[in-house]
């Protein structure tokens, strides 16, 4: 797989590059303003060093969940400014993705400008199943530009458009950042430095049912919290009460508790709460006294105190997910424990993106403190299930 880097020692001064990001940051329902611009600021060192080298960089990236049609909420305006400010320097926003004002634009850049197209998703055939449908907006695209550069790790699990078919136009790379996504994976894949510790948070099991299968035969110790644990504690007998429970999962949580012994590590306390409200009275209970009026909400500090010993001493830790409902102070706690304690391993920490790298930033953790921070959550737990990445496939082709 060539890299961005490959591109620039080859010469890509007066060339315009099409480069792929992940620029799904979240908004304000209310302003638009941008809560976490964690991808944007993950996107500059790339844009950068293209910018240095002379090329002429026409970004595409998406925003939300559009339904194939402009919608002024889904704009990526929002995130021009903000760019433009990390950058230093104007960046335009195209009026469409492929269309005669991003034809325009693009053909009219100067060595080191850069031109942010609109949300690639404005265009139903983007996320389209359909082949043929994909690949005409695969040729607009690819006629903006001469060479691709990939550098949104957050899409490359997606086979859309901008992801894999522009890929097979036009000559590709990979970005500086989807390189570092992919070196820190490998590590936690192949031989990675013990004690191998996982965290794992969130709401369903079933979401995070592969990555527990494939990497509980490769780590020494797997630490279950947020909604998720509830389904493992029934599993084991426990009242729940009315916290979330999939009870579809029972029997795959009491299977996977079965083989993997004192491996799994499941939360002792919890906070919890009558009703899912930042004002409701909470009250802090063993794991085996939850009562039925009542939900869990976050791991309690003997669980935090668990997590932590297990995490102390560890060489190489993965975390993915928070471990209560951060965003609400009251079971903020776990989660913020749980971080403090993974930032402060002797080895490689990586915090596995989306709802687990926002909890870093709102909590206001000093990232610098992580090996790695990533950005993309899906398509992380997803390469460490095993799977194929379509956006990785093709860039090594």
């Amino acid at each position: 797989m060539r890299s961005v880097d490959d591109l620039i020692a080859e010469g890509v001064s007066g060339r315009r590059v099409l480069l792929r990001t992940d620029l799904n940051v979240p908004l304000d329902t209310t302003t638009r303003e941008i809560t976490d611009d964690g991808r944007i600021r993950a996107s500059v060192p790339t844009i950068q060093a293209l910018r240095d080298a002379g090329a002429r960089v026409v970004v595409a990236a998406h925003l939300g969940r559009p339904k194939g049609a402009p919608d002024p909420q889904f704009s990526l305006a929002p995130v021009a400014a903000r760019l433009g400010e990390l950058l230093g320097a104007e960046v335009p926003l195209a009026a469409d993705v492929a269309g005669a004002d991003a034809t325009a634009r693009a053909a009219a850049l100067a060595d080191g400008q850069v031109l942010l197209l609109e949300n690639v998703r404005f265009e139903a055939a983007e996320t389209s199943k359909d082949d043929a449908e994909r690949g005409e907006l695969a040729d607009r695209l690819a006629g903006l530009a001469d060479l691709y550069v990939d550098d949104a790790f957050g899409a490359v699990h997606r086979k859309h458009a901008s992801v894999f078919d522009v890929a097979q136009r036009l000559p590709h790379a990979a970005g500086r950042l989807v390189a570092r996504e992919l070196e820190v994976l490998r590590r936690l894949t192949t031989e990675p430095e013990r004690p191998y510790v996982v965290v794992l948070g969130g709401s369903k099991v079933s979401d995070k049912l592969a990555v527990i299968e494939a990497l509980l035969p490769k780590v020494d110790t797997l630490l279950v919290g947020g909604g998720m644990c509830f389904t493992f504690l029934a599993a084991q007998g426990h009242g729940v009460g009315k916290s979330l429970l999939e009870a579809d999962q029972v029997d795959t949580c009491r299977r996977l508790l079965a083989e993997a012994g004192e491996r799994i590590v499941l939360p002792v306390d919890v906070v919890c709460a009558p009703e899912f409200s930042a004002d409701a009275p909470t009250t802090t209970v063993g794991t085996d006294a939850i009562a039925d009026d009542q939900m869990g909400l976050d791991i309690g500090p003997r669980s935090v105190e668990l997590f932590g010993r297990h995490l102390d001493g560890a060489h190489t830790v993965f975390w993915n997910g928070p471990m209560g409902v951060f965003e609400l102070a009251p079971f903020a706690a776990g989660t913020e424990g749980v971080a403090r304690a993974v930032s402060g391993i002797d080895g490689l920490s990586v915090v596995g993106g989306g709802d687990s790298a926002a909890a870093v930033r709102q909590l206001g953790l000093d990232e610098a403190a992580y090996g790695h921070i990533s950005t993309g959550g899906g398509a992380s737990l997803e390469y460490l299930e095993g799977r194929d990445l379509p956006g990785l496939a093709v860039l090594a082709d």
